[in-house]
């Protein structure tokens, strides 16, 4: 066996630091690599939400951006470019593993150009509005296909992104699909007495929702689908995050009589203790392509009420894990939850296979073992 496909390898990991999917996943992936004994090396502007464990193995290199007269936008690419490369070569990196093709995947091509002809290889995985959002806008059309085709791998979170992808740059090279993964440790049921008894008060059901409230997630919508649980049901609305679209749903939630029924956590960095708390889950993003906050409610045991779009139909099975509403049929998804949350027996049978999924399906050690096995096979 040769020796790069036995030895420890060290690897530069570049990604945003919110608490969005692709900053979890990649943050999570560098402490799941380290486990395995590599060295991972995380680049972004700030410490990422989830690099909460500290670890010999694992080092942030925070980006700093220095602001002249001279620029009207702060260079952040070309700064993340200049620092990646000294780490690179004083590190001796053996890759780099962008997540998110702008403005990561460029700055990490632009390092294998600065330190050539010491190979450098590049793995771009797409989380999304990379893709959907700003790999569309003409402004970054053709430098988001430059990435992805000058790429030495490129890894997608699902097969409707993959789709995507290819469709909308018709690229004609081949990309993995891997999909996203949960701390199945972290990530477990198990109720807190004293935190149910905050949001329930004993005899309530605790219907909660996470995410980053942008536009895309239409969190609003959860507060139309809680009036009808809350019309048939005593029960509380847990909401989880921060982001714009925070104010308007406090409002609407006062506007409907909700307000309090209805609690606002804002940004929590202990979603693991929150979630095993909840009786249902609901997401009706207008797009996912993964859905990484169904999974981890669902390794918590709690069953997700989701949109079916994008990627989402990969990961909760409907009526075996979780319950799946269609885009023109959004209305309903309050009447539905409302149905199925007295339904004590069918509630446990599918949070158990909730968890079994992502148990069986999206555990960390698995899906690291196929990142592994990527970085690998781009190596010199």
């Amino acid at each position: 066996m040769s020796d790069v496909a036995q030895r420890p390898l060290k690897i530069g990991v570049v990604c945003y630091p919110t608490f969005g999917g692709s900053g979890v996943v990649a943050t999570e992936l560098g402490k799941g690599m380290a486990q395995r004994g590599h060295e991972i090396h995380l680049f972004s502007y700030a410490p990422p939400a989830r690099l909460d464990v500290f670890d010999e193995r694992v080092h942030l290199h925070e980006v700093e951006v220095s602001s002249y007269p001279l620029f009207k936008y702060p260079p952040y690419d070309l700064a993340l470019a200049s620092r990646l490369a000294e780490v690179a070569e004083d590190a001796e990196l053996d890759l780099v593993h962008a997540h998110y093709a702008i403005p990561h995947t460029i700055a990490a091509l632009l390092v294998k150009d600065i330190i050539a002809p010491r190979p450098f290889p590049v793995v771009t995985t797409l989380h999304g509005t990379d893709i959907t959002v700003v790999g569309q806008d003409p402004s970054y059309a053709r430098v988001t296909r430059h990435a992805l085709r000058n790429s030495d791998a490129v890894t997608s979170v699902s097969a409707y992104l993959q789709a995507q992808t290819e469709k909308v740059f018709g690229l004609e090279r081949p990309m993995h699909v891997i999909p996203n993964f949960v701390d199945t440790q972290r990530f477990r049921p198990g109720r807190d007495r004293n935190i149910r008894s905050c949001f329930s008060r004993g005899v309530e059901r605790v219907v909660m929702h996470v995410s980053n409230f942008r536009p895309v997630k239409r969190a609003h919508l959860v507060i139309e689908a809680f009036a009808d649980i809350a019309a048939a049901l005593p029960a509380t609305l847990v909401m989880i995050g921060d982001g714009p679209d925070r104010a308007t749903c406090e409002a609407r939630a006062a506007t409907l009589g909700l307000k309090s029924r209805v609690r606002f956590l804002g940004a929590q960095t202990d979603v693991e203790h929150l979630l095993p708390n909840a009786d249902l889950f609901l997401l009706p993003s207008e797009y996912e392509s993964f859905g990484l906050a169904a999974l981890e409610a669902m390794a918590c045991g709690v069953v997700p009420v989701v949109t079916r779009a994008g990627g989402l139909p990969e990961v909760v099975r409907d009526g075996v894990d979780g319950l799946l509403i269609d885009d023109d049929q959004m209305e309903s998804m309050g009447s539905v939850a409302a149905a199925l949350l007295p339904d004590e027996e069918r509630l446990a049978t599918m949070g158990a296979a909730a968890r079994e999924a992502a148990t069986d399906r999206f555990g960390r050690e698995g899906v690291v073992e196929r990142y592994e096995a990527v970085y690998r096979s781009v190596l010199p």
